[in-house]
């Protein structure tokens, strides 16, 4: 999700002035997304180039600048709402890629790596259950959504590490193709 979207949405309920911006999104993102004020305002300035947004003759405070939703603003966002997120299609995860090279760097001990790994994401799993635990179930509604999420992509990155852990047990164990040539392997085999 961009922020331009965010913006769009929280603007769709009222117009705001930055600051009010700022702080609806990180509280309907559940604090998991911290935005800079410096964003808000630079995206606010393109949304109001591409005419989405517009000033509103609301503001109760001096030199603060109110915005509105326009009609475009109304059907560009109706449209996001409309239209799927897109699945990655060249995942670039740290911990796959971090995997694949172990399996090929001389020297790694792989189950250890994973075993390490596995433990970090336990570690994680029971962090975000607790604070689901202590969430207000009224107050914390887009928190508890946000949670609900990391919670399910950390118990599926235990069954992948569970599951690689199996794949690779059953793999017969292979030189790596850039490991360092024995002493006594002939000079014209090493490369």
């Amino acid at each position: 999700m961009s922020v331009r979207y965010g913006l769009l949405a929280l603007l769709e309920r009222e117009p705001m002035h930055g600051y009010q911006l700022r702080v609806e999104f990180e509280r309907s993102t559940g604090l998991t997304w911290p935005l800079n004020i410096g964003q808000v305002y630079t995206t606010l300035a393109r949304l109001s180039r591409d005419g989405l947004v517009e000033e509103a003759d609301l503001a109760q405070e001096p030199g603060k600048v109110v915005y509105r939703l326009t009609d475009a603003g109304r059907a560009e966002l109706a449209t996001w709402f409309a239209t799927p997120v897109a699945p990655a299609e060249h995942p670039r995860d740290e911990l796959a890629i971090k995997i694949a090279l172990a399996l090929r760097t001389p020297g790694v001990d792989v189950p250890a790596v994973l075993q390490t790994q596995r433990a970090a994401t336990l570690r994680k799993l029971r962090e975000l259950t607790r604070l689901k635990v202590e969430a207000d179930e009224k107050a914390d509604e887009a928190w508890l959504l946000v949670l609900d999420l990391m919670i399910f992509r950390t118990e599926s990155e235990a069954r992948w590490l569970d599951h690689s852990e199996t794949r690779l047990a059953r793999m017969p164990r292979t030189t790596p193709r850039f490991a360092q040539p024995s002493a006594d392997e002939p000079r014209s085999v090493r490369r």
